[in-house]
């Protein structure tokens, strides 16, 4: 499994948090080992001229996804197949200004936008309420399950 990071943002992110979410979130998703992601981030006004070009809407968002293989979540006896699942584009600028409202670290807020934009990759949406309902349970269990591997990891 390939995961690159690459931090063009100008802030320093401990960029090992975000490998080690990925890695479990993919291992808990049943990708295969052999799936592909590149995660990118960028500043405000990179963000903005993607979100202007792919989204069609102005301003900086928190995180796009762009999809390649359509690859969808296997199972422990049927994993996904190999392949080139996409790219997730975090801007930490806009993160951390939603993590001051929500009361939490920018690097929480840069894990749940991480988890979100994989399972973007995945095909899950929230464009319909039973969607956003399936979308944004999993996104709990799967930040819920790396918590508590990163407070045994840390102990």
């Amino acid at each position: 499994m390939t995961i690159e990071i690459t931090n063009e943002s100008g802030v320093p992110i401990d960029e090992t948090v975000l490998l080690r979410l990925t890695e479990q979130n993919l291992a808990e998703l049943h990708v295969s080992a052999d799936a592909d992601v590149a995660i990118l981030l960028v500043d405000e006004g990179a963000m903005e001229s993607l979100h202007v070009q792919w989204m069609d809407e102005p301003g900086p968002t928190d995180v796009l996804s762009f999809p390649m293989d359509e690859l969808r979540p296997g199972t422990e006896d049927q994993p996904a197949p190999a392949g080139l699942l996409g790219d997730i584009v975090l801007c930490p600028q806009v993160a951390e200004t939603q993590a001051q409202a929500a009361g939490h670290a920018t690097i929480d807020e840069l894990i749940l936008l991480t988890t979100h934009g994989l399972l973007h990759l995945l095909g899950f949406d929230h464009a319909e309420p039973d969607e956003e309902r399936e979308m944004f349970g999993l996104q709990r269990e799967l930040i819920a399950a790396f918590q508590a591997t990163e407070r045994r990891r840390r102990a």
